[in-house]
Order: C-alpha cells, then sequence, then structure tokens
C-alpha cells in the first residue's frame, strides 16, 4: 500500500468497526475448521479448533502477521517437542519428567516477559496439551502437537484474508484526533459562550485517540518502514498539544477582561480561524492521501508565529496587559510551532520522504 493512497469510504467504515468484522472472520473460519477435521475425522479434533481461538485473538495488522505466525510456529514445535522428550522421560522416572516440565515452563514463563510472548505463550500450552497424554503415548502426542500447528496454520490463512493494515488504522486515528481537537478548541473559544462548556466527553476522546496511535507504532513501522523515531516525534507532538490547549483554554477563561481582549484581538481571532483550518486541513490529507494544501498552510503559521511575537512583545513592552493574556499568547506561540511541525511531518511521511528529527 502507497503511502499517499487515498481512504475510501468503505475502507472507513470498515475499519471503523474492524471488531465487527474479526468478529465474523473468526466465525467463518471456526466454522470452516470444524467442516474440514470433522470430513478428514482427525484424532483428537478439538485442537485445531481451540488453537484457532487462541491465535486468531488479537487483531493481526499487516505488520504483525508474518511475525507472529513465525513465532507461533516456532513455539508449537518446541513445546511438542519438550512434551514429547517429557512423555519418553516419564517411562523411566516421574520426578525427572516433572523436573523436566519444571524446567520448561520456567523457559516459557522467562520467555513470556521478552520480546517473543507468542512464541513463549504457544511452547506452555503445547506442552501443557502434549504431557497431558498417557504416558509413553508418543502417537498421540504426535497426533495433537500435529493438530495444534493445522491450528495455527489455518489460523495464519484466514488472518491473511483482508487482514487489518496498522498504517490505514494510524491515520484514521489521526484524523479522528485532529478533527476531535479542532472541536474541542472551537467549542472552548467560542464567541458565543458566556461561560465555559462543559466538553469532558470530548477531551477524553481527544486523549483516547492519542492512546489508540501510541499501540500502532511498531506495526506501522513494520509496514511501511517509517522510522519509529518518525512516528514517536508525531505520538510526541499530539500529546504537547493536548497539554498546551488545557493550559491554553485555562489562561482564555482565567478573568472576564482578558477574555474580552481575546475576544475583541483581530490577530488573535484570525490565529484561531488558522488554527481550526490548518487542523481540518491536515485530517481532510490523511484521508485523501493529498499533502498538497498542508504546504500553503504551514506558511502561514510561520508568519502568524512572527505576529505573535510582535503581539508578546508589544504587551510585555508597555505593561498594560494582564499576565493571563501574556500566557495566552505565548501558548498560542507554542500551539502554532507544534501545529508547523506536525504538518511537516505528516506531509513528509504521506509524500513517502523520510524527514529529519533534531533531538
Amino acid at each position: 500500500m502507497k503511502h499517499n493512497a487515498p481512504l475510501t469510504q468503505r475502507q472507513l467504515k470498515l475499519y471503523r468497526n474492524y471488531r465487527i468484522l474479526h468478529g465474523i472472520r473468526i466465525a467463518i473460519a471456526f466454522v470452516l475448521t470444524f467442516l474440514f477435521i470433522r470430513l478428514l475425522n482427525l484424532p483428537d479434533h478439538s485442537w485445531p479448533l481451540i488453537t484457532l481461538i487462541v491465535v486468531m485473538g488479537p487483531v493481526s495488522f499487516v505488520g504483525n502477521v508474518l511475525p507472529r505466525a513465525l513465532e507461533r510456529i516456532a513455539g508449537t514445535l518446541a513445546g511438542a517437542s519438550l512434551g514429547i522428550i517429557g512423555l519418553h522421560i516419564e517411562l523411566y522416572s516421574v520426578p525427572l519428567m516433572l523436573l523436566w516440565c519444571g524446567c520448561a515452563t520456567f523457559l516459557c514463563g522467562y520467555l513470556t516477559m521478552s520480546k517473543r510472548p507468542y512464541a513463549a505463550l504457544l511452547i506452555g500450552i503445547t506442552l501443557a496439551v502434549v504431557i497431558s497424554a498417557p504416558a509413553g503415548n508418543i502417537e498421540t502426542a504426535l497426533w495433537r502437537a500435529a493438530n495444534i500447528t493445522l491450528g495455527c496454520l489455518l489460523a495464519m490463512l484466514f488472518t491473511c484474508i483482508f487482514p487489518q493494515r496498522a498504517f490505514v488504522h494510524w491515520r484514521i486515528q489521526l484524523a479522528d484526533f485532529l478533527l476531535d481537537f479542532s472541536k474541542s478548541s472551537a467549542a472552548e473559544i467560542s464567541h458565543n459562550l458566556l461561560s465555559r462548556p462543559k466538553i469532558g466527553w470530548l477531551h477524553g476522546r481527544v486523549i483516547g485517540n492519542v492512546i489508540k496511535m501510541r499501540s500502532l507504532i511498531s506495526p506501522v513501522n513494520k509496514e511501511t518502514h517509517i522510522p519509529v523515531t518518525v512516528l514517536e516525534e508525531i505520538q510526541s507532538i499530539t500529546r504537547d498539544m493536548v497539554s498546551l490547549q488545557r493550559l491554553q483554554i485555562k489562561a482564555h477563561w482565567s478573568s472576564r477582561g482578558s477574555r474580552f481582549l481575546i475576544l475583541n484581538s483581530a490577530t488573535l481571532t484570525n490565529i484561531e480561524k488558522v488554527t481550526l483550518l490548518s487542523l481540518q486541513t491536515l485530517a481532510h490529507a490523511l484521508h485523501t492521501g493529498e499533502p498538497a494544501k498542508i504546504s500553503a498552510n504551514t506558511d502561514q503559521l510561520n508568519d502568524i508565529v512572527k505576529e505573535l511575537y510582535v503581539l508578546l512583545g508589544t504587551t510585555l513592552n508597555g505593561d498594560k496587559l494582564e499576565s493571563s493574556l501574556h500566557s495566552y499568547v505565548w501558548l498560542s506561540i507554542q500551539m502554532m510551532q507544534h501545529l508547523e511541525a506536525l504538518s511537516m511531518l505528516i506531509s513528509l511521511t504521506l509524500r513517502g520522504i523520510e524527514p529529519v528529527i533534531d533531538r
């Protein structure tokens, strides 16, 4: 998938309802697998179905399908081998078999805290399934291992049918964040309000979008090879924007006098309009994949920052305005700079150009 591929209405609808889609996929996979193993009349045929549910449980993005698949197969084979060895040891000494299983489960527990938790989990599951066979019954153990491996392979097959793309999810979540951020800003600084509105639910949704984006960084990196540093920088900017907005709104409503001056300042009013327009333009670009309009807004943001510095310097030198207004102007400068940096990163990301991050 190209970085700037437009998101269709069908894609947006499917990805916004990915939980329903995932549930349908698991249901179809379960029914088809049941029919398949019933026709083959496999012994211990419940294990492919159990494995299918365990393996397909998490939503698998394209960037995670292959690594997880390799981990699952490796974990299954390792667990089956450990279990078969344990069954063979049981023929000679039960205490030694228990000691062997204890060491194997220690390895499983140790690896679950590493970078390969899925493989470790399946080592433990397969070991438990295989070792529960009658002592020395290698045939039963092999069938159980084969059934678990079959379940893993079928899960991989069904997971690859219309898999979820983390980069599409990321673009949608970032666009949702920008739109909700725009709505909350417009509501809080509206000229038609006499008191601060109660929109905690909207602020909660904004923060929720930021949290959801954080979990997508790793699979997006694997899918698109966008550097993690770039995705982390975008994540950091969105997080800072939420904090700046809180402080900015607090300064806006700190006193009636400062709010009156803010509402009657042509420069600040223009800044509010440009900010809302820039947020909406970025959200639109993430949906359409066309970053052309972002550049024009970036130049405008840069000019506005210069105006704000002039305004801030004037008010400070004249010492005529309240400190809350000074704070509001300074926070507006910070917000413009963050928005300008975010615009640049989104534009370069959609174009497939690797941005240079200055630390």
